[in-house]
């Protein structure tokens, strides 16, 4: 039988030591205690109930995600399908219950029958299909977001109010999705050591034909694992759902990756048969841990990434010095060490607790004298919002203001955690570039709580009360793009329209613009719209497509400059000579184009200025101040002929 556990050889007493077994037998919780005491040492603001409580919440999508790949590499398989499985159910029960009347229970059922049914199609494809693991799953990736884009049409869907607690507190004051995190662990552990279908895991990936040979029905006994996995996706995607009171297509994007990264770090093998549900949760924590220490010490969302990988790498390299060290299998599901573990757990708490205890001393007395203020931008991949972050900080410099930016990188749940982050740390003020506007909601409703006065900044929050919001008007750029160009045309002409991301309020927002402003000009027809993501390199690949089916296109616009320059690369010498191309933002090489007559205009936005108010601003709602519901900032079409004048 294989193993879901490990045993150092060196039991005898004079051998080695309690701690030194610790270390050796329980890498990821050594390492999990470790990064508690840095971030304790590190940040006073840590080590707080109400931030700790922010990484339990934060870890439990993760985690039930990651509970349910367990099964799948317990059994030597992966599944990189469970991010988008999470976000297709949570949009099948919101598009349901919301938009087709289906009664709250009921919906709750399909969306965990549609993780469940993935999970079918994924393990029948395994099992019977003979595809690899990785292929399989990967299309079901594809496929699964593929729906949940076309069943919300690209938008965030309201989800019910009364699943919707699932996100809130129990008793003011204990997190619902934690709750959920521990039920789903329970039931992980239970089903991994105490059933039928848990032993034939270890044995399917100790070694496959051996369980065949053995008499396990190793077929169908795939399609269990993999339809668990999609039944603990599915649990995933509604507790996610339920925190952002909506259900967003682009939700848990690749959140797949985290979750094996969870299982890895727990101590689990890639190679099958070993594996444990305590090894995961500590892997979630492990990495929520990081992110939240990280956004509290205000390090780079970039190196961020560099740090978990690296931390990735170490456990992982940890648990494999751990082996050579002497460990030995024990048997799946045998019994004589769970007290020894539980005494592990309750000695790591305790030295933990002690530790924890001894470096909050460094944090007496100790406080800043200036104002504080988060600052969280949806991304920092995007040259519009580097300059919002450039003008904010530059203000912030002037005015005394310690600031801290986190990039969301676009990731509605991401950007929820970091708003947390803020909250628990008490700042002064908040100022917030949503990633969405509804998703944002319940983060800013509970800063309002902490009486943290939030700034929005180029997006503003729905059903949540800002301080004020600074911002462009996105549907008014959107209908100057639209006149400027079909003015350019002269009334007449074929244009294609490249989108934002799907689901973000810009891309609504601007399309709605462009939708406006070109009813008033019968004579442009749009031949195609397609999103391209607000990416340049999408924008090229985008447009050399469209160019194939539509090559006497004379006009573009693009929700963005970034998309625009990637259009302008695909049109060659066509761009400023047969083909006008508009774009959005006014961001340094848009205005470059524009000089050089490939990009015939850009619908600027100010965005250094945004940064720089939304700053002044903040520091006007701390000290109480009066300040305007909203603040709009000018855009400006710059062409041209009026390039040389426009600072930005």
């Amino acid at each position: 039988m294989a193993t879901d556990t490990l045993k150092s050889k060196n039991t005898g007493a004079g051998g080695v030591s309690g701690v030194r077994r610790l270390l050796l037998d329980n890498g990821a919780l050594t390492a999990l205690i470790v990064l508690v005491i840095a971030m304790s040492a590190l940040s006073g603001d840590f080590l707080t109930t109400d931030n700790l409580l922010n990484v339990g919440v934060q870890a439990a999508v993760t985690a039930v995600l990651a509970f349910g790949a367990t099964f799948v590499i317990v059994a030597a398989g992966i599944d990189l399908s469970v991010g988008s499985v999470a976000a297709l159910s949570a949009t099948v029960l919101a598009w349901s219950a919301t938009s087709h009347g289906v009664p709250v229970f009921l919906a709750v059922v399909l969306a965990v029958a549609t993780g469940i049914v993935a999970g079918l199609v994924n393990g029948f494809l395994i099992a019977y299909g003979k595809l690899p693991p990785f292929i399989a799953t990967l299309a079901m990736l594809s496929v699964a977001r593929g729906l949940a884009l076309v069943i919300s049409a690209g938008s965030p869907i309201a989800f019910p109010g009364s699943v919707s607690h699932l996100g809130d507190t129990l008793g003011g004051w204990l997190p619902v999705p934690v709750l959920v995190m521990v039920l789903m662990g329970l039931v992980a552990a239970f089903v991994l050591g105490r059933t039928y279908i848990g032993r034939s895991m270890y044995a399917i990936g100790g070694n496959d034909e051996a369980a065949r040979l053995s008499g396990l029905r190793v077929n169908k006994q795939k399609l269990a694992i993999y339809a668990l996995s999609g039944l603990f996706a599915a649990v995933a995607g509604i507790v996610l759902a339920a925190r952002l009171s909506s259900a967003q297509p682009q939700a848990a994007n690749g959140y797949e990756l985290d979750a094996i990264a969870a299982v890895v770090i727990g101590g689990a093998s890639l190679a099958g048969g070993t594996g444990k549900a305590s090894g995961t949760l500590i892997g979630a924590l492990i990495l929520a841990v990081l992110r939240n220490g990280l956004n509290l010490l205000n390090v780079s969302a970039f190196w961020q990434q560099v740090v978990i990988g690296v931390v990735i790498a170490l456990a992982v390299l940890l648990d494999t010095v751990r082996r050579k060290a002497g460990a030995t299998p024990v048997a799946a599901g045998t019994g004589g060490n769970k007290g020894k573990q539980a005494g592990t757990y309750a000695l790591a708490a305790v030295v933990t607790v002690g530790l924890v205890a001894a470096t909050s001393l460094l944090h007496t007395g100790s406080s800043s004298g200036s104002t504080k203020i988060g600052l969280s931008l949806s991304t920092l991949n995007n040259p519009f919002f580097v300059q919002i972050r450039a003008g904010a900080q530059a203000e912030a410099k002037k005015q005394g203001v310690d600031l801290t930016v986190t990039d969301a990188q676009n990731d509605a749940s991401q950007q929820a955690n970091q708003l947390q982050n803020f909250t628990s740390s008490g700042l002064g003020a908040i100022i917030v570039n949503p990633v969405d506007s509804d998703a944002a909601s319940n983060s800013v409703k509970a800063a309002g709580k902490a009486h943290i006065p939030v700034i929005a900044v180029d997006r503003g929050v729905n059903n949540a009360q800002t301080a004020t919001l600074v911002a462009s008007d996105n549907v008014t750029g959107g209908e100057l793009a639209a006149k400027t160009i079909a003015e350019k045309l002269g009334g007449q002409g074929k244009i294609v329209i490249l989108q934002g991301q799907a689901g973000t309020s810009a891309a609504r927002e601007r399309a709605q613009g462009f939708a406006n402003g070109l009813k008033a000009y019968p004579g442009i027809q749009v031949v195609a719209q397609q999103p391209a993501d607000f990416d340049r390199t999408k924008g090229l690949d985008v447009m050399s497509n469209l160019l194939q089916a539509h090559p006497d296109v004379q006009g573009v616009i693009a929700a963005n400059d970034e998309m625009a320059l990637g259009a302008i690369k695909a049109l060659g010498s066509k761009a400023g000579s047969s083909v006008s191309v508009i774009g959005f933002d006014g961001t340094p090489d848009g205005l470059a184009a524009v000089k050089n007559g490939t990009l015939y205009a850009s619908v600027a936005q100010q965005p250094s200025q945004l940064g720089k108010i939304a700053v002044d601003n903040a520091l006007k709602a701390v000290k109480d101040q009066k300040i305007p519901s909203a603040i709009k900032v000018p855009v400006k079409v710059v062409t041209k002929d009026n390039v040389a004048g426009f600072t930005g």
